[in-house]
């Protein structure tokens, strides 16, 4: 006969006893789990999580409370759970997981990583550190009312990078500083301005407007003296914003207009008209003066739709806060958007609106401009919980040998043919083409080597589109000259120059290593000249940005893909500045707490099996959907205007 201690076979329950888990991230998922560990019979626990506690987390986060808002997540969720399990052995780290002192030895003490993460390079990150490791992680995450857990083990399953990612949506930068259509082009403006005022100031993030728009196709010398802006200019010599802005005190009326080289509502909107070919098929926007508005007061509801006057007095309370928190912070001081600070929230809502207002839409309360900034979803606090248990549950069958039961969960908001809600598929094994587990990692990336910096290489394509850490790499020219060194100032005179000048042409190879993460990448350079307008650059074979179209049955499973943290950020990909010129949508969330969007990802018949379907592009039929970053779940919940956004969800 089998003997049980409690519900748990003995020998599991033993091996609970003595195991060493690690868990990822302590937010909405990672608490539930905390508690299920815990009340399971797990004795020894690592957790991880960088991020503090905020009033908005305790709707869901159980294990704090009111008092707790600004403390440790880890800490916290530590205290909490040795309240009611005294006995357990918890190691709790207010860090990154992505910090160099977390190596592969560390990764190494563990039998079991569970993530609770919120963004998808940290994802990434535990996601290679496990595998070099080669230490099970269960993956998992939620939006909404949808979430997905799945096991990932070397050599025998999927790691979380086989299945590419798409690209970030991003809008052409002609579109956000010219000629915005929709109002979250106006919300990422005003996010971007936001750091040209207050924080870190970057070139790729202008808000004046594009001279350069092929669109316009104006001549700026001729139509300059039109402006009424201009005309005391004539051709202006731009500053820095944040210099110009310091140097009238933060002044909100003077921001307002932008009386000078810097034009917000009023004089860069007079410029604007001056690009006649702009609006020749569409509407032209209309000036605001702060002088001529008029009051038309409404109250300052998160509901509620602020008049054109009230946003302008939001506008000036939010401007004299957050030039008092940087004055406090001292000389060069930066400040860092985030949706749960009021000042910056409200800064972002009145802008934006106010643009929008400027351009004929309807504009957004501060609950929709929240939502809409930091692409989220509403938080649900039991798919979290339930996404939490299944977390467990897989977790015991690895702790039991029994990978091969090991199954990739689906969690659905309404039932399908067999009135299931949740929906368990067989683990795919590792793709042969995955840049990351593959035996031999190899990538084709197609760019122009005159163009293209050293510096670009290292952030855009390794660090954000491939996610290193801290990549060394070596031309393999029989020199083996080095082209960047992780170690700081060696290789930095290289940055301005382009690939060319290193002797980098069509066919090139270029060794890739990051030894954090015990990773080597060969990568072979494709030169061209074609690339589109603010394409940097594009990865050979990649997946179709756009996912194939759903199938219309009540059985299709929508799968989460995690992961970005943020705030419009430049695009991490293919879409390079002018840009971005090209702005990328998806910001976690910054912080968001769990997830990426939702999206439709594998339809699963009714005995569990995955149906096999035709690919759009090619017409060959896969065995899994490509997971995309747009919940097509969540874009039900979100107005006309937001349809198209990608979507992170809160938890």
């Amino acid at each position: 006969m089998v003997q049980l201690v409690g519900s748990l076979r003995k020998e599991l329950s033993d091996t609970l006893s003595t195991c060493k888990v690690l868990v990822v991230g302590a937010g909405g998922i990672g608490c539930e789990l905390l508690k299920n560990l815990v009340l399971t019979g797990f004795k020894n626990i690592d957790l991880i999580d960088l991020d503090t506690i905020d009033v908005s987390n305790l709707n869901r986060q159980f294990l704090f409370q009111k008092k707790h808002v600004g403390k440790s997540k880890a800490q916290v969720a530590k205290e909490s759970a040795l309240q009611f399990c005294p006995t357990v052995n918890i190691t709790a780290y207010h860090d990154s997981i992505m910090n160099p002192e977390y190596n592969v030895e560390f990764f190494r003490k563990f039998m079991l990583v569970m993530n609770a993460l919120d963004n998808r390079a940290a994802r990434n990150h535990v996601n290679r550190m496990c595998l070099a490791a080669d230490i099970p992680l269960i993956e998992s995450g939620s939006a909404g009312y949808l979430g997905q857990v799945t096991v990932i083990k070397k050599g025998l399953t999927e790691c979380y990078e086989c299945q590419p990612k798409p690209t970030q949506k991003t809008f052409p930068g002609c579109t956000i500083r010219n000629t915005p259509s929709e109002p979250i082009h106006c919300i990422v403006w005003a996010k971007y301005l936001f750091n040209q005022l207050f924080g870190e100031e970057d070139a790729d993030q202008e808000v004046s407007p594009d001279t350069a728009d092929p669109e316009a196709a104006w001549n700026p010398e001729d139509t300059a003296t039109r402006a009424t802006a201009s005309d005391k200019d004539g051709d202006i010599k731009r500053v820095s914003t944040k210099e110009w802005a310091r140097s009238t005190g933060y002044d909100p009326a003077k921001l307002f207009n932008k009386q000078s080289p810097h034009r917000l509502f009023k004089d860069d909107i007079m410029y604007l008209l001056t690009m006649d070919k702009l609006w020749k098929t569409r509407k032209a926007p209309t000036p605001l003066d702060w002088q001529q508005l008029e009051n038309s007061g409404s109250g300052l509801k998160d509901q509620q739709v602020l008049g054109v006057w009230g946003l302008c007095q939001l506008f000036q309370r939010s401007v004299e806060t957050l030039r008092s928190q940087l004055q406090e912070k001292g000389e060069g001081a930066e400040l860092v958007w985030d949706k749960d600070d009021p000042p910056a929230l409200d800064f972002v809502t009145a802008a934006a609106n106010l643009r929008m207002h400027i351009f004929s839409m309807n504009m957004k309360s501060p609950f929709d401009v929240k939502s809409m900034a930091g692409n989220i979803i509403p938080a649900i606090a039991t798919t979290n919980a339930v996404i939490a248990g299944l977390i467990v549950l897989e977790g015991l069958k690895v702790l039991s040998g029994e990978l091969e039961s090991c199954r990739t969960i689906f969690l659905n908001k309404c039932p399908n043919l067999r009135k299931k809600l949740l929906i368990p598929c067989v683990l795919d094994p590792p793709s042969a083409s995955c840049y990351v587990c593959a035996s031999q990692p190899e990538v084709t990336v197609k760019l122009n080597v005159h163009k293209t910096t050293v510096l670009s290489l290292q952030d855009r394509i390794l660090k954000e589109r491939f996610g290193m850490v801290a990549p060394d790499v070596q031309i393999e020219d029989g020199k083996g000259t080095i082209l960047i060194s992780s170690e700081e100032g060696e290789t930095e005179t290289n940055n301005s120059k382009s690939l060319a000048d290193f002797g980098i042409r069509n066919g090139s190879r270029l060794q890739v290593d990051d030894f954090l993460q015990d990773y080597a990448l060969l990568v072979n350079v494709l030169h061209t000249e074609e690339l589109e307008r603010d394409v940097e650059f594009e990865v050979v074979g990649e997946a179709p940005d756009k996912a194939p179209p759903p199938q219309s049955t009540q059985e299709e499973v929508k799968s989460i893909t995690n992961g970005n943290k943020d705030s419009a950020q430049p695009s991490t990909s293919f879409k390079a500045p002018a840009e971005d010129d090209d702005i990328m949508i998806v910001d976690s969330g910054e912080e968001e707490e769990e997830e990426e969007g939702a999206s439709s990802s594998t339809a699963a018949t009714s005995s569990g099996s995955k149906r096999k379907h035709s690919d759009a592009e090619t017409g060959e039929t896969s065995t899994k959907r490509l997971r995309t970053d747009q919940s097509s779940a969540a874009a039900a919940t979100n107005d006309d205007d937001n349809d198209d956004d990608d979507i992170i969800a809160l938890d």
